[in-house]
């Protein structure tokens, strides 16, 4: 019973199907399936597919973006049915497209792939200051960072961010990712970041591994 509910939460994900997913989710708690086995063994393979297929360039952005509303419909009912205890280990992660820059698209998918990997994540939107990053990572005990922009003349904002968290003292308590396309590895390194990446789907794999 659990695997089929598992593979139907995966489908719905994979068909952009929101109520499908939505369907299934309310199935699995009714079934009393643990509804972190329903995330990881259904919603979060199913974002998996699409974000291999993503990768690998197979598939394109607006269909992520449907494929993240399917997920995020299963979630809605399955998040509030784990007990908080099963929270407590999980990692929190913030996101964030910085001062200057509105471009959120890729940000976006950065959040959705982060919530499949299992991650809190907290959205901070687009166009955020420094001050604000760096206050949030500091009062909310943030494991991960990322952070990203389209332009190059906001890409300054992202070392402001860093060192405002050296100036805080939480830098070495959070691992901090950038991304967008006028960013590259050896900025990331300039400015103090611990990795910079091409799509979401890659940044996930990396924080997993550390």
């Amino acid at each position: 019973m659990s695997e089929e509910i598992f593979e139907e939460l995966a489908n719905a994900v994979i068909n952009c199907k929101a109520d499908l997913s939505k369907a299934a989710a309310q199935k699995a708690l009714d079934a009393g399936v643990n509804p972190v086995e329903a995330i990881n063994e259904g919603l979060v393979k199913g974002m998996n597919v699409i974000g291999d297929k993503y990768a690998a360039h197979q598939i394109y952005l607006p269909q992520v973006l449907v494929a993240a509303h399917a997920m995020y419909a299963g979630l809605d009912l399955l998040l509030p049915a784990i007990p908080k205890e099963d929270l407590a280990d999980a990692k929190k992660a913030a996101t964030c497209v910085v001062e200057g820059d509105v471009h959120d698209i890729g940000k976006n998918i950065v959040k959705t792939m982060l919530t499949a990997g299992g991650y809190i994540v907290n959205d901070l939107g687009k166009d955020v200051p420094p001050a604000t990053i760096a206050d949030t990572v500091k009062n909310e005990g943030i494991d991960i960072l990322c952070m990203s922009t389209l332009m190059t003349p906001t890409m300054d904002n992202m070392k402001n961010t860093i060192d405002l968290l050296k100036e805080q003292g939480t830098r070495g308590n959070c691992t901090v990712t950038i991304g967008g396309p006028p960013t590259s590895p050896s900025f990331a390194e300039e400015i103090g970041a611990d990795h910079r990446d091409n799509n979401a789907q890659d940044c996930v794999n990396w924080l997993k591994g550390q």
